[in-house]
C-alpha cells in the first residue's frame, strides 16, 4: 500500500520523536551522572534523584495530559497544542546541553520529557485525521517501523562524536552540546512537514461544552458506558505493562545474570533494526488478517518471550530475546494504536488517547515494581520475570472481550 503524502508526513513525526526516546534512554542518564558526579553526588543518591524525576514528570502528565487533550478537541485547537510541544520540547532538547549544574539539567529534562509525552498523545490522536479506517492499521504501523530505524540515524552520530570527542579535539562537555542539539533539531525539522499539512478533520464544537471539565467527565462516563472501549483500556493495561517491563528491565535482568554490558546494548540496538521490517510487515498483514487476530499472536508472543526469560542463561540467549521482542513490539504499539482510534468517538480522540497514555503510564510502574518486589522477596530475578508473564494473560483475556463486544460509540 503505498501512503498518501499527509500519512507520509504523520509518519514522519514518528521518525522525528523517536530520537528523544534513544537519547533519554542511553546518554541523558550517562552524562547526568557525570554532572552529579562533579558535583559530589553520591551515586546512591543520584540514582534515587533521577527515578524520582522520571516518577514525577511522568505524574505530571498523567495531571495535564487528559486537559490539554479535552483542549485539543476543540476546533482547530490540535494543530495549536502539537505546534507548541514541539517546538518547546524540541528547544528544551537543545538546553540541556547549556546546563551545567546538575539539578538544573534535571529541571530541564523533566520540563522537557513531559513536553515529549504530551506531544506523543496529542500526535496519536491525529491519526484518525490523516487517513482512514481501511488503512489506518498500515499506517499506524509504518509510523512506528521509520521511527524505530530513524531514530538510529541522530543516535549513531552523536555516539560517534561523544566516543570520539578527544580525537575530534572536543570537550566531552562541547561533544554532548552538539549531541543535544542534534537531537532538538531532528525533532523540529523532521516534524515540520506534518505541523505544516496536518488539518483538523474531527472536533468538538466550540459552543459544546463551555468547561473542559464537564467535557472529561462527558468522555469517562463514555468510557463506563461504551464496553468495547473500556475492557480494551483494562486489557492494554496488563498487556502493555508486561511490554513495558520486558523493555525496560532487559538490560538490567541481563546485568543480573552476569552477561556482557557491551553484548547487552549491542542487543538492544539489534532490536530497533528487527522492529523496522517487523512493524512494516504487520502493517501489511492486517490488510488480510484483522487487527484482533493479529494483536492476539503479539499477546501470546510475549507471553512466550516472558517464559523464555525466566529460563535465560546466556548471551545467546539475550540475542534471541532481543530478535524476539523486536518482531512483536512494532505490532503490538502500532496495531493498540489503531484498533484504539477505530473504537473511539473521533472528535473526542485528545481525551480519549490521554486516558490511554494514563493507564500505560501507570502500567509500567506497576510491573517494574512488582518485578522488583519479588525479586527482592524470594531473592531470585527468574521468579520477578515470571509474573510479569501473568499479564499478558491477564491482557488477551480482556482484549478478547473487547474484541466480542459490540461497537457502541457514545
Amino acid at each position: 500500500m503505498k501512503l498518501t503524502a499527509l500519512e507520509k508526513k504523520w509518519v514522519l513525526y514518528d521518525v522525528a520523536n523517536s530520537a528523544f526516546t534513544l537519547m533519554v534512554s542511553t546518554l541523558i542518564p550517562i552524562y547526568f551522572h557525570s554532572l552529579a558526579k562533579e558535583a559530589g553526588i553520591k551515586s546512591s543518591t543520584y540514582l534515587a534523584t533521577w527515578g524520582y524525576a522520571i516518577s514525577l514528570s511522568t505524574l505530571l502528565v498523567v495531571l495535564i495530559g487528559p486537559i490539554m487533550g479535552a483542549y485539543s478537541d476543540k476546533q482547530g485547537h490540535k494543530k495549536k497544542v502539537l505546534t507548541t510541544l514541539v517546538v518547546g520540547g524540541s528547544f528544551l532538547a537543545m538546553l540541556l546541553g547549556l546546563t551545567k549544574q546538575w539539578m538544573v539539567f534535571l529541571g530541564v529534562f523533566m520540563v522537557a520529557k513531559v513536553f515529549y509525552q504530551l506531544s506523543l498523545i496529542i500526535y496519536d490522536s491525529t491519526l484518525g485525521d490523516v487517513t482512514t479506517d481501511e488503512r489506518i492499521d498500515d499506517v499506524s504501523s509504518q509510523g512506528y517501523a521509520w521511527g524505530y530505524i530513524g531514530s538510529c540515524i541522530p543516535f549513531i552520530i552523536d555516539l560517534v562524536i561523544v566516543l570520539n570527542a578527544e580525537k575530534l579535539g572536543l570537550s566531552m562537555s562541547m561533544a554532548m552540546l552538539i549531541a543535544f542539539v542534534i537531537v532538538g533539531v531532528w525533532w523540529l525539522v523532521m516534524s515540520l512537514p506534518l505541523l505544516k499539512a496536518y488539518k483538523q478533520v474531527h472536533f468538538i464544537d466550540h459552543n459544546e461544552h463551555e468547561h473542559l471539565l464537564s467535557q472529561l467527565g462527558h468522555t469517562l462516563k463514555g468510557i463506563g458506558k461504551n464496553k468495547k472501549v473500556l475492557f480494551f483500556i483494562i486489557a492494554f493495561f496488563f498487556y502493555i505493562d508486561g511490554v513495558y517491563t520486558i523493555i525496560d528491565m532487559s538490560t538490567a535482568y541481563g546485568s543480573a545474570l552476569g552477561l556482557d554490558s557491551t553484548g547487552l546494548l549491542l542487543a538492544l540496538l539489534v532490536t530497533q533494526f528487527v522492529a523496522f521490517p517487523a512493524a512494516i510487515i504487520f502493517g501489511k498483514l492486517s490488510t488480510k488478517k484483522s487487527a484482533t487476530k493479529l494483536i492476539t499472536i503479539c499477546i501470546i508472543a510475549y507471553f512466550g518471550i516472558a517464559m523464555f526469560a525466566v529460563f535465560m542463561s546466556t548471551q545467546l540467549h539475550f540475542w534471541i530475546l532481543a530478535v524476539c521482542v523486536g518482531m512483536f513490539q512494532g505490532g503490538i504499539q502500532a496495531l493498540s494504536r489503531s484498533y484504539f482510534t477505530k473504537i473511539i468517538p473521533q472528535e473526542r480522540s485528545g481525551e480519549y488517547f490521554s486516558f490511554l497514555d494514563i493507564c500505560g503510564k501507570g502500567a509500567s510502574i506497576l510491573g517494574t515494581l512488582l518485578m522488583s518486589l519479588i525479586t527482592q522477596v524470594t531473592g531470585n530475578q527468574r521468579l520477578g520475570v515470571g509474573a510479569i508473564a501473568c499479564f499478558f494473560i491477564i491482557g488477551l483475556l480482556f482484549f478478547r472481550i473487547s474484541a466480542q463486544t459490540p461497537q457502541s460509540i457514545e
